[in-house]
């Protein structure tokens, strides 16, 4: 699959309101062209109204919704959400709804959630999985391929792993990148850099923090665009 360098840095658009959502669109003006766009502004009662918005600027649009339910009715909501125009979205579950969504998924792509990256082997234990974090992340990659859905997000630690389990038979996601120059201290724990990301087999990275809670974010994100740029 081809995919263009500047659609490779996907902005995490994690502001508690659309309004400011969209100043931050303008801001950034052409330095990002992919946008992820998650539950809290899901909850402002505007979200489609926004993914419309962005759809019509011409950008991409990553629904961050990890849609988790019995395999019927996830496969009706990715159904409908198939017809919005947005390029990416998240289910969170086991092969049988994953298998049911990837069937009524039209152009939109599935991206299977493996481990969130706010989770250690602490976390895991507190869950219940009697495993290490990279034996379910694998585990859940190569689920999802079977599956059919088209990629999974995974933390960078685990992507040399993920790729000699699955090649390059899906695309890979991953969040929790950190520009060495900003390493700030916040709820992510598995984290890497962009060089390391796209080093070891990422497709697409999501950035949030390190862009918006810059002096100038549309100078961040064109620092990490070069950075991609010199990786591929």
């Amino acid at each position: 699959m081809s995919i263009k360098n500047s659609d490779r840095l996907i902005f995490a658009v994690d502001v508690p309101e659309v309004e400011q959502a969209k100043d931050l669109v303008n801001q950034l003006g052409q330095s990002v062209d992919f946008f992820k766009i998650g539950m809290e502004l899901m909850m402002t009662g505007d979200y489609f109204e926004l993914l419309d918005w962005l759809v019509e600027r011409d950008k991409k649009v990553f629904v961050d919704l990890k849609l988790f339910d019995v395999p019927a009715t996830v496969s009706k909501a990715i159904k409908r959400l198939s017809k919005r125009g947005a390029y990416f979205t998240t289910i969170h579950g086991n092969q049988s709804m994953m298998e049911a969504a990837a069937a009524e998924k039209g152009d939109l792509k599935l991206l299977a959630v493996t481990a969130l990256t706010s989770l250690d082997r602490g976390d895991l234990d507190d869950l219940g999985f009697d495993c290490a974090v990279e034996d379910l992340v694998i585990s859940r990659a190569k689920r999802a391929y079977e599956s059919g859905v088209d990629g999974i997000v995974a933390s960078g630690l685990e992507l040399p792993s993920i790729r000699k389990a699955v090649e390059d038979k899906i695309l890979i996601v991953t969040p929790g990148i950190r520009p060495v120059e900003n390493r700030q201290t916040d709820d992510q724990k598995r984290v890497v850099t962009v060089e390391r990301a796209f080093q070891d087999g990422a497709d697409y990275i999501v950035v949030g923090r390190p862009i918006q809670n810059a002096d100038n974010p549309r100078e961040a994100a064109e620092l990490i665009q070069e950075s991609i740029s010199n990786s591929i």
